[in-house]
């Protein structure tokens, strides 16, 4: 197992008493899996990401990383087996795309923070694995919110740590990009044999590609295979049903068909 909780407990610690989101959340992802987290809006998803990730501090429990309690690692340890791109992330557009990713070597270059010829080879790879080696030297300013997504993706990837987590990676893409954004994913776990964990609103691609998926639905929080949460009817418990419904032969939500005597 790459990432492991024992009954933790995510929330806000700011509120009196803290404000308690989910709890008893018992997961473990195995390496090389590309994972989701899903769920319905203000359900916990980036709550429990960025507590994963200690970004934000949690309530309760435990969190390992490759057996290691995350509380135990430095900055720049955690910085070595965790990759992680947020939503609304503070990027300085000035940089060019090969600076941007540049930046995820910093947790091994020297003191000087200069990028030896191996940090080099690293980055050029990240750029080729997005298909962005002919904009390495373009502005992000100058970038579609696809390329850029793609910029942050390739960061991670130069990082080369064996666990990548995302925040929403597909936020303001048409369908296209977002399917291309969550292909790429899908190609990193298989060809670098990466873990991926990133949390999403896009239900029926995650079904579609990923491993396994972690499901958020009313404080509870279920892990297994799409198979597994569609045989046993978690899915079908997400949304009401006079709205949208789970179709179990095409494994995907559909709008539910319009009562047009509730009308008459």
């Amino acid at each position: 197992m790459i990432l492991k909780t024992i009954d933790l407990s995510v929330g806000y610690k700011d509120f009196k008493p803290p404000k308690t989101i989910l709890s008893s959340v018992n997961i473990a992802i195995e390496k090389g899996k590309m994972v989701a987290i899903i769920g319905v809006n203000g359900s916990g998803k980036s709550t429990l990401l960025r507590s994963l990730t200690g970004v934000q501090d949690r309530l309760n429990g435990e969190i390992y990383i490759q057996d290691t309690e995350i509380k135990q690692l430095s900055d720049k340890e955690l910085a070595a087996q965790i990759s992680l791109v947020l939503t609304h992330q503070p990027i300085s557009k000035n940089l060019s795309v090969y600076e941007l990713v540049s930046l995820g070597r910093h947790p091994y270059t020297n003191w000087l923070g200069v990028n030896s010829t191996q940090d080099k080879k690293q980055v050029l790879s990240a750029l080729q694995q997005v298909g962005l080696q002919d904009l390495k030297n373009k502005k992000c300013d100058e970038l579609s919110d696809g390329q850029l997504q793609k910029v942050l993706l390739a960061r991670a990837i130069a990082q080369d740590t064996p666990l990548i987590v995302l925040d929403e990676p597909t936020t303001h893409l048409d369908m296209y990009h977002k399917a291309q954004v969550l292909h790429l994913l899908k190609n990193v776990c298989i060809n670098t044999k990466k873990t991926v964990v990133f949390a999403s609103h896009e239900i029926n691609l995650a079904i579609q590609l990923c491993d396994e998926i972690i499901l958020i639905h009313k404080d509870q929080v279920i892990q297994g295979s799409p198979e597994q949460l569609a045989e046993s009817g978690a899915f079908n418990k997400m949304f009401p049903k006079d709205l949208i419904e789970f179709d179990s032969l095409s494994k995907s939500f559909k709008v539910a068909k319009i009562r047009t005597d509730k009308y008459q």
